[in-house]
């Protein structure tokens, strides 16, 4: 049994309880033990880092030596978090003296998606899957934050990722090619620029209907819940009829496994994701 430390973040335990939740049924099927940091606290995404270079670093690294302890390589599902995360152990190791913080340098922080694409997990998830996507025709979107900058976040093919790419394809969906997997979502923006909201948002529902999806698949919880509940807002600034699920790639995991309370997951949902898949005759 693979086992690894598990920082949750914030949002996982609010507005996007259904990630955790679907990360959680699907870890346990793959026979990953997940090991949740004690008294973990806030990351500081996405206010610390614009607030204070120094108080950016300190938030993450004390849930960084929290895993330090613990002794293994953390899972971080949240992409503001992993990014937060990362870049502040690179600094950290980078400048230890300066910083005055001490870190493991053996410790490696894992995005959900760097976990599935692990050779070992990739072939456990291929042998267990129970029920073929066939007929979903997914939009793998991974946004900005797991991306950029590369050299802080060891990023490969950070324009063109592929890793949920390939895992739904072993789960049997149909993937659409399309040139817009890294832009933004305008997650950040949410609250103060609207407009631009509307704008980056519209332009993905544009570009992932050309594409002939029928569904987006995302592994952030930021870019799920702005992509998931802009729709009809864009619809009524555009004249648009925009009613495109928006899916974490754990929950259809978790679907294909045949592995959790997908009915919960799904009731999270402002767009239904249900008849997607009824559609697809899954």
């Amino acid at each position: 049994m693979m086992e690894l430390s598990y920082y949750p973040g914030c949002g996982l335990e609010g507005t996007s309880a259904e990630y955790d939740q679907s990360i959680r049924a699907i870890c346990d099927a793959l026979g990953i033990d997940l090991i949740e940091l004690p008294d973990w606290s806030c990351c500081g995404a996405s206010s610390a880092h614009v607030t204070s270079d120094q108080l950016a670093i300190e938030l993450a690294a004390r849930n960084l030596q929290i895993a330090d302890k613990i002794g293994k390589d953390i899972l971080v599902p949240c992409a503001a978090c992993f990014a937060r995360l990362k870049i502040a152990q690179k600094q950290i190791l980078t400048k230890p003296e300066k910083l005055g913080i001490k870190l493991n340098p053996d410790i490696e922080i894992l995005h959900l998606s760097h976990l599935l694409a692990k050779p070992e997990v990739f072939c456990l998830t291929e042998s267990k899957v129970k029920y073929r996507l066939s007929g979903v025709k997914a939009i793998p979107y991974y946004g900005c934050l797991t991306m950029r900058p590369p050299k802080m976040l060891d990023a490969e093919n950070y324009e063109h990722p592929t890793l949920m790419d390939d895992v739904l394809e072993v789960l049997g969906a149909d993937v659409r090619k399309w040139s817009y997997k890294t832009d933004c979502c305008g997650g950040s923006l949410t609250m103060s620029r609207v407009d631009l909201v509307h704008k980056l948002t519209k332009d993905l529902y544009v570009a992932a209907t050309e594409a002939g999806g029928n569904c987006i698949v995302t592994d952030c919880p930021m870019c799920q819940t702005n992509l998931d509940t802009r729709q009809e807002e864009v619809n009524q600034v555009y004249k648009t009829n925009y009613n495109m699920p928006i899916f974490f790639i754990s929950e259809l995991l978790g679907y294909a496994l045949g592995v959790g309370n997908q009915n919960a997951w799904w009731k999270k949902h402002i767009v239904d994701p249900k008849p997607v898949l009824a559609g697809a005759g899954v």
